[in-house]
């Protein structure tokens, strides 16, 4: 395809390059919408079997979120007298990780640093096949098709990730130093979500990336440093409990988590968990 001549508003002038043709085809997408074959995974409960099931829609938006165009999925099912696909979502901005799907074989689909919700249908070119099914991990049974039960991830924050100093009143907010360095990691660990990506991810089903951030984000101030020992003892004891995996290193829950947290936490979880057992 030869690169078609488009005038730029921005600069000016008309452009003759690569990016134009990528203008061109979005135009197209907008005019006439994607038609795209799903691949479901459709189940009824978790002691029963499941099976992928193929669905058909046309003239979606590429503007439209991945969850709206399930959304339309859902009415036309529901105008069929079919039963609508379940899928998890609340906030639908990012922040709650509750829409926790695995598209096209990635936690969350083909972009990084987002949230399923965040993914949007630009991302797919008319024609596509695309394959959805819910995390798969033994510590996530099905509730039904793409919903699962990530009720783990809050017993394992029930068994210590918390602080329970009595604090008082509310303190001024420089009351205790904390240095710069510290507190940039502490906020980054503490941006986690708890949506399951890295366990989805994970060859293992590890929930280490899980745990180390909320491990993280209290050893490394102040606060937290009083319960340190109990808290990363308890937690990882709870993760282990709970049919989690062992971490080996692959770097795929990193790869894949739609807040970005570092594997870095994993090493330092290891070492608050060595002093907690041998110090």
């Amino acid at each position: 395809m030869k690169p078609c001549r488009w005038f730029d508003p921005d600069r000016g002038h008309i452009r003759n390059d690569q990016s134009s043709i990528i203008h061109k085809q979005i135009i197209t997408m907008e005019k006439k919408g994607l038609n795209l074959t799903l691949k479901i995974w459709r189940q009824e409960n978790a002691q029963t079997k499941g099976e992928f099931k193929t669905y058909r829609i046309g003239n979606i938006s590429p503007d439209c979120s991945f969850l709206e165009m399930l959304d339309q999925l859902n009415e036309q099912l529901v105008d069929k007298i079919e039963k609508p696909v379940c899928f998890d979502h609340d906030c639908r901005e990012g922040i709650c990780g509750m829409c926790s799907l695995f598209i096209n074989g990635r936690p969350h689909g083909n972009d990084t640093g987002i949230t399923t919700c965040q993914l949007h249908m630009r991302r797919f070119k008319d024609g596509d096949t695309i394959w959805i099914e819910p995390w798969r991990s033994a510590a996530f049974p099905v509730i039904k098709d793409l919903v699962v039960d990530r009720s783990a991830f809050d017993r394992i924050i029930r068994a210590g990730g918390y602080v329970s100093v009595n604090t008082g009143g509310v303190p001024d907010g420089n009351a205790i130093p904390v240095k710069k360095k510290n507190a940039d990691l502490a906020m980054d660990a503490a941006a986690c979500i708890g949506c399951g990506a890295c366990v989805a991810a994970c060859k293992n089903a590890s929930a280490m990336l899980f745990v180390s951030a909320k491990v993280s984000q209290f050893a490394l101030l102040p606060q937290g440093k009083l319960e340190a020992k109990e808290r990363v003892s308890k937690m990882v004891a709870r993760m282990d409990e709970l049919g989690f995996g062992n971490c080996t290193n692959t770097g795929a829950c990193e790869a894949e988590c739609p807040k970005e947290i570092k594997i870095t936490n994993i090493a330092r979880m290891n070492r608050q968990y060595y002093i907690s057992q041998f110090a």
